[in-house]
């Protein structure tokens, strides 16, 4: 499947964040094609999280575009924000909320019309399989059921875009297991775009790799393309972040 051939429902075009002197993103250009799965890689303060606030429109770029669905995010915010799924790394959750009462709040904020609101609530906890703690506070839950709130928090609005930074951070192994499988449950129908500097989340997930270091773009292909003449990833991953 030509990248140039499908729609690009996630566009970065010459992204590039200064602060002050700091040069923190600079010049990272790639298309995310409809019902890919991306992994985001790259050492820690590579410049992950920049990127992203500048995807989602967070964050204005110093320089370049950044498009949700053909939307520029610095001149059409609203019209990506409806198409786009965001969640930060520690995503802002109301420890004295529970589950049903926060994504009724956040269906209010999203304008959900009543109808909707009641059948999307109920869809979300199914698919991220909160049932068993919708009632109680959120401050009482698991990192790995915070983590899923997070994520039907995301899902309300039915977005074809979903943006993930560092989802699976502090949760156990069988915590990750299930956040896995839940997003690649969901990239059979959406486009993601997950940031990690976990490697095993490439091989479990990704349908191609992003790496960045040091804020510019050092690959961009599929994990077998990362491994290259049968070295590892983490051999790969150390050679393409050491020279930054």
């Amino acid at each position: 499947m030509s990248h140039a051939a499908t729609t690009a429902m996630i566009e970065a075009d010459g992204l590039t964040k200064y602060y002050g002197q700091f040069i923190a993103v600079e010049d990272i250009s790639f298309r995310v094609p409809r019902g890919e799965i991306v992994a985001f890689l790259g050492p820690n303060g590579a410049g992950k999280s920049t990127t992203m606030k500048m995807l989602t429109g967070y964050l204005a770029p110093t320089a370049g575009t950044a498009r949700i669905a053909g939307h520029d995010m610095a001149t059409d915010r609203l019209a990506g924000a409806e198409r786009l799924g965001y969640l930060p790394e520690n995503g802002p959750l109301y420890p004295d909320m529970t589950p049903r009462s926060l994504l009724e709040f956040f269906a209010d904020a999203r304008g959900l019309p009543a109808a909707r609101r009641a059948e999307r609530i109920e869809a979300v906890v199914k698919q991220c399989e909160l049932g068993s703690v919708i009632g109680k506070a959120i401050g009482k839950l698991s990192k790995g059921y915070r983590q899923r709130v997070g994520m039907a928090q995301v899902l309300l609005h039915e977005p074809d875009v979903l943006i993930l930074d560092e989802p699976t951070s502090g949760l156990d192994p069988n915590q990750i297991r299930e956040v896995r499988e839940t997003i690649r449950r969901l990239g059979e129908q959406k486009t993601i775009l997950l940031s990690t500097h976990i490697l095993q989340e490439v091989e479990a997930l990704a349908d191609r790799v992003i790496l960045i270091a040091e804020g510019r773009l050092r690959f961009d292909g599929t994990p077998g393309e990362l491994r290259k003449e049968g070295r590892g990833l983490d051999e790969r991953f150390h050679e393409l972040t050491r020279s930054a």
